[in-house]
Order: C-alpha cells, then structure tokens, then sequence
C-alpha cells in the first residue's frame, strides 16, 4: 500500500520538504519568534580559505561508531576529498547516548574552551545551541561555495535544523537517519515466510497487527525467546524518535497537524492525550506485557523483553546482533553491523516502519501511516577555536562536499547522505551491505517525519521520555500519563 497520501495537492514527501525548506517562515520564525530566543550569535571574520602552512590537529565529538572508523574515514577526506596532508583529525568518542553529548556539548562551550574545534550535533538539539549564541555562524565565515551548495541541494528539513531566524547556517549536515525494522530472514524462513514476502516486505509497509503476528509465529517455530527489541528508556531517544514512530503510525501527533511542529510555542494545540496516542503506548505495552496487560490491545502478540523499558541503542542491538532476536528497530549504522558477513549477511532483511492507521484514516492529512523519526547530525564550529584550526575545519568542509566522500561513508558506517538524490542510484546500490537495502531506506526517508525541533524542545522532550517511560514501566495508565504530559507541555508552552 502507499503511504504517501496528499495534503492539499501536494505529497507528504513533498510536504516535509516544503515545510523544512521555508527555514525561517515556518520552521524557525515559529520557535525563535515572540521573545523565545535570539538570532543566533558566534559569527566573526570571514576564515581564511587557504589551508594552514603549519601542521595542524582538529578534534572532532563524535561517537564511537566514529571514532572505530577513522583510520577509513580519515582515508576518504584525504584521497576522495583531498584534505592537506598536514591537517590531522582526532575523533572524540562521547556517549552514544544523544542527551549526554548534548550536556557535554553545553559544558564545553559554556566554559568557552577551544577544543574540540568541530562538535558534531543532533539535528533535534542543534536550535537551542543556536538561541544561545554558542555556535559559530557559517553564513559568515564560510565560503559561500559551501554554504549556497548546502542550502540548495541538502535535505530541506534538515538544514532548517541548522538555521536561525535570518536563515544564516550554524551548522553542516552530516548524515541523515532514517530507522527501519530489521529482521531474520533464516529464521522467518524456518516459520515460513518466503523471498517473495521479504521482497515485499521491503517497500511496503505492513500493519503493526501483521508484524507482531509475524514475529510471534517466528519466535514459535525457532524457539526464539525474545521477538521485536526497541528503545523504550527514558531518554531523549524516546521522544524524539521511538514514540514519533509508535506515535505517529497510529495517527497521533503531539501538536495536530505537522505544520504546527516548529510553533509558535504556546500558540498551537497540544494533542498527546488523544486515542490515537493512546492506542500506541497501548500496543507498546502490550508488545511487552501480553495480554496480561490491563490495557492491552487485542489482535497484539507478547513480542518483546521487559528490558526495552531500559534500553537506548546499543543495549538494544547487542540481543539482535548476538542472534537473540528476530526483529530490531534501529538506524542504519546497525544495518552495517547486522549485514555483514560474520553477523546474519543476507539473511539480514530490512522493512519500513509498520503503521496501525493510514494516512487515509488519520485524523490529521500529514500524520499516519509508515513512520519514520528523522534523525541525523550536523557537523559546528566552535567559536572558540584558534584561527588556525578554523582555517583546517574549513578544510574538513570542503572535503566533505565530495559526492565520492559521502558515498564512501555510506559505505563505511550507514551514515546516509544528506542529499536525497544520493540515497538510491546505481552508485549506491553497488556499496558493500548498505546496498543491499537502499530501496528500504528511501521508502524510509519519504516518510520520515521530524521532531517538533523549537527552543523548548529540550524541555519538552525529557517530559515526554519521562511519561511515556512511566507507562511503559506500568506506573502509570496510557491516558493518566498523557493528560499529565499534556499538562506539562502546556505548561512550558505557556512561560515563553
């Protein structure tokens, strides 16, 4: 079935695209408007586009996915992209959790320090960064060759996560995510499901009811103990991402409409407690818990381990990786881990986010149906760093502007270009293991829906982690903890 239902005339593909690329009309002057943040600040002298003469060190926050691949990513900056020999990069391996790089982050550049001299950023917390004035502003001190290509050709709802009000850029996307369900051929095999089922199932989504069934009937036939894992910790993970899928493949929204995501805070309607809502932390529940659950759905099977109440990514990849598990919601990084040869190969499949409502039958035009959270990070400036190691940074830019470098980084960790027209071409398809699922991943991307990124998000989101975790744990019923998140909300929504 299709999920790309219209919205006055125009695709949600489209939709999302249109809504990212109006930058300041509607994504930022909705969240920095009214008195709610500044224009973002950090902006100096223009750097100096020659690369230094002196050898010069940069560091650059990342992850650990990283920093294990740098010896091939530094490889690819400097064949394909032709970064100077004499600037070397030192990837910083912070937490794989968002949140705390994020309080790191805040640390860092409160404090002032010069160092790390690039913070790669999540393109859900790079705004409040932007309010506070701790990023260097691009728009003015690179090159507008870099900065014009990134505007017109990158991902439209991803740069508008990296702007400000006046449109300037604080930061470069790096890669787009986009999560998808993996899954064990060899073992739905063994229950009897065929390539021809997995050849559909590749770019079309099914029903969550049909997935869970799936799972179930696999998980009898292998003698397989835990069946779907996931991230249901209290974390920023949660709410940006988990639950905007569980959340949003029911029809539910937390603002209504997507065109109310990026605000005006405290202007728009806070919509968490509806039984669109509702019925998902009711299924996420009865994943869970069964039919023991108080509040379980009927037509749902018991699939997945208490422990996804604890888990963020990794915790949750391990069981699968391990050969535990039939099926795994994660980003694509994983899928190169799953992939490869001494993990399931080909026997790993790849499907879209399952939905419960269709877009048809969603109470909102652009919510429902297969949903995917748009993740992805950015690549900033810190302001604070010495001109020599701007003018080496510069020099990281440029390189990664090279189709060859981002295709080459697709390769090596899943990390998705952040041009659309990049995801799924002849080039791609030849890549090792992530090409094997690129038709996954664009159906992925085109419904791909972003978090409601404003000023207050930070705030909002470890309210919603916080209540949807609570019900999830069973402290709380699905509708005690949406009426107390709507609470909340309204409540942050109200003090700007």
């Amino acid at each position: 079935m299709s999920n790309d239902k219209t919205r006055n005339g125009v695709s949600r593909r489209d939709y999302l695209a249109a809504a990212g690329g109006a930058g300041a009309t509607l994504g930022l002057a909705g969240c920095m408007g009214g008195g709610d943040g500044g224009d973002g600040g950090g902006g100096g002298e223009p750097i100096n586009t020659e690369p230094p003469e002196e050898d010069v060190t940069i560091q650059i926050a990342a992850d650990s996915n990283f920093a294990n691949a740098s010896e091939d990513i530094v490889q690819t900056l400097r064949e394909d992209g032709g970064l100077p020999e004499n600037i070397s990069i030192e990837f910083l391996a912070g937490s794989f959790t968002t949140g705390d790089r994020r309080s790191q982050y805040q640390q860092i550049l409160s404090a002032g320090q010069e160092r790390p001299t690039v913070l790669m950023m999540d393109n859900g917390w790079t705004i409040p960064f932007i309010a506070r004035e701790q990023l260097a502003n691009l728009s003015e001190e690179l090159p507008s060759s870099i900065t014009d290509q990134v505007k017109d050709n990158y991902i439209d709802n991803m740069v508008a996560t990296a702007q400000n009000a006046d449109d300037d850029l604080f930061g470069i996307p790096l890669f787009a995510d986009f999560p998808t369900i993996q899954y064990r051929k060899d073992l739905m095999r063994e229950a009897g499901y065929t390539d021809e089922d997995f050849d559909t199932w590749a770019t079309e989504a099914m029903t969550w009811q049909e997935f869970s069934t799936v799972v179930a009937e696999t998980m009898e036939a292998t003698d397989t103990q835990t069946g779907f894992t996931w991230q249901g910790a209290s974390y920023e993970g949660l709410a940006c991402c988990d639950f905007v899928e569980f959340m949003g493949s029911h029809g539910g929204s937390y603002f209504g409409e997507f065109e109310n995501y990026f605000g005006p805070i405290g202007d728009r309607p806070v919509t968490v407690d509806e039984e669109n809502v509702i019925n998902a932390i009711r299924m996420m529940r009865t994943f869970i818990n069964g039919s023991d659950d108080e509040v379980a759905l009927d037509g749902y099977a018991d699939i997945s381990p208490d422990a996804v109440v604890q888990y963020t990514e990794e915790p949750s990849r391990e069981p699968f990786t391990n050969g535990d598990v039939v099926a795994h919601r994660n980003w694509p990084y994983s899928i190169n881990i799953n992939g490869a040869e001494d993990a399931f190969g080909e026997d790993l499949g790849v499907m879209p986010i399952p939905y419960a409502v269709s877009q048809e039958d969603s109470p909102y035009d652009s919510i429902g149906g297969s949903t995917s959270a748009l993740g992805g990070w950015h690549l900033t400036l810190n302001p604070n760093a010495s001109e020599s190691r701007k003018r080496a940074a510069l020099q990281l830019f440029k390189a990664l502007q090279v189709d060859e470098v981002r295709l080459r980084m697709f390769e090596i960790g899943g990390w998705t270009p952040p041009i659309s027209d990049l995801i799924n071409t002849e080039r791609t398809r030849e890549l090792d293991i992530i090409g094997r699922y690129v038709d996954s991943l664009q159906v992925a991307g085109e419904n791909a829906l972003p978090r409601p990124v404003t000023s207050v998000w930070p705030q909002e989101s470890s309210q919603i982690a916080k209540e949807v975790n609570a019900s999830l744990r069973q402290q709380k019923t699905p509708t005690k903890a949406m009426s107390d998140l709507k609470e909340a909300i309204e409540s942050i929504e109200s003090s700007v």
